[in-house]
């Protein structure tokens, strides 16, 4: 069985000096206005991942009302949306990511994004994917005002050879 599942994730920059994106901490001018880390792009990938094996979404696994959650490491949301997918007896085959942004530069970071999501989702590099476009100024993404993303999963009930 295959399945495969889309998620999106959107926040606001406030005061700050990098943002958290796959895992890795970019600098620039801003922070993003969040509960947890406010990482995007792990954050549309695990609603992707939940979406995939039917499981809802990550605000109903980690609500932002619930202060357990506040200033989480995004990496260990995804751990543990991993492990619901072992209960459920699914793997992840591949997953891609679009990171929505005027700021800041991704490109030199997305190699070390990469190779953080593989190593949580047991996958091999090759099988993650994370690219970046803007929105040519237009909107509060160009207009630096936020910063937003996308990530599609595909599942399967089998084991995929490396």
């Amino acid at each position: 069985m295959i399945r495969i599942g889309h998620g999106y994730d959107v926040h606001a920059f406030t005061d700050g000096d990098h943002v958290m994106l796959g895992g890795v901490a970019v600098p620039c001018g801003y922070g993003v206005l969040a509960h947890s880390d406010g990482d995007v792009a792990l954050h549309a990938l695990c609603d992707a991942m939940l979406g995939a094996a039917g499981l809802g979404d990550i605000g109903h696994h980690f609500p932002d009302t619930d202060p357990a959650h506040e200033n989480a490491n995004s990496l260990d949301l995804l751990r543990s949306v991993c492990d619901k997918l072992t209960e459920k007896g699914l793997h992840v085959i591949n997953v891609d990511l679009t990171i929505i942004a005027q700021v800041p530069r991704i490109n030199p970071h997305i190699s070390q994004m990469r190779e953080r999501i593989a190593t949580v989702l047991t996958i091999p590099t090759a099988r993650v994917n994370v690219k970046a476009t803007t929105t040519e100024r237009l909107g509060f993404i160009g207009q630096e005002e936020g910063i937003a993303a996308q990530a599609v999963a595909l599942l399967s009930s089998e084991m995929v050879p490396s």
